[in-house]
């Protein structure tokens, strides 16, 4: 790989040298394969480190590079399609959806989805957590509040704590009759939690799918679902149901 030097061009320097760098990924690197440190890529093309680090962020944005705690700047792997839920009309859990229940609590939620549930501030509701991992790569978490009164008969004997209560809540919810759901996207920054679960690095870009579950004309669960922006395209399609897509020839199914 020779020496390039970018000209003066109409496009932002950054643009021009994440298309560089991007030709780079193409024939000189392997997936998986570390990038030279920014001191050595700034040098090799002429630009500032700012201006690398734009170029940078951009590629990892487009789910082209990974930066990983420890590690450094490296190759991503191919993007493949994954569907996120069986239906767009189903109970979380309901069936194979691909999500894997992590964990249960029983604490008080944030404010936002307190009044989404019309609990009361500081009332305990169940907190599933669940992680979704895609050809051995984590690519979403999500945190499921779930009110005491969706789940009426969960017994604490039968679900102590973990797993094990996690599994009994989202059955015991299963029973409900589900009228209907809505859900909203919008992007943000990943926090501590998040990128530590995600392999990400703090203030990464995510995509929240926030979904409300209704049953008996009420709230009966919400999900904050937090996906990584950099592998995942999500598609509603006319049934509501969601699918990442970690590719630009993938199409949803």
């Amino acid at each position: 790989m020779g020496t390039t030097q970018l000209e003066s061009v109409p496009e932002p320097k950054y643009w021009h040298l994440r298309t560089v760098l991007s030709e780079a990924l193409d024939s000189e690197f392997a997936v998986g394969e570390i990038l030279p440190n920014e001191r050595e890529l700034a040098a090799r093309f002429g630009v500032a480190r700012a201006t690398l680090r734009q170029a940078l962020e951009q590629l990892e944005l487009e789910g082209r590079l990974q930066r990983r705690r420890g590690v450094g700047t490296t190759v991503a792997p191919p993007r493949v399609g994954v569907a996120v839920g069986p239906s767009g009309h189903a109970w979380p859990g309901a069936g194979d959806d691909g999500w894997q229940a992590v964990d249960c609590t029983l604490a008080a939620p944030p404010g936002a989805v307190a009044r989404m549930l019309e609990t009361a501030p500081q009332e305990p509701v169940h907190t599933v957590r669940r992680s979704r991992v895609s050809h051995g790569q984590p690519v979403a978490a999500e945190l499921l509040y779930i009110p005491a009164s969706s789940v009426p008969d969960l017994s604490a004997i039968d679900a102590p704590t973990g797993t094990t209560r996690a599994r009994a809540v989202l059955r015991e919810l299963h029973r409900q009759t589900l009228e209907g759901q809505d859900r909203s996207v919008e992007l943000g920054s990943a926090g501590a939690d998040d990128a530590k679960e995600l392999d990400r690095l703090p203030g990464a870009p995510v995509l929240v799918v926030t979904t409300r579950f209704f049953t008996e004309g009420r709230t009966a669960a919400v999900s904050l679902a937090t996906y990584r922006a950099d592998t995942c395209r999500l598609t509603f399609g006319d049934s509501g149901s969601v699918e990442i897509h970690h590719g630009p020839e993938t199409r949803a199914s």
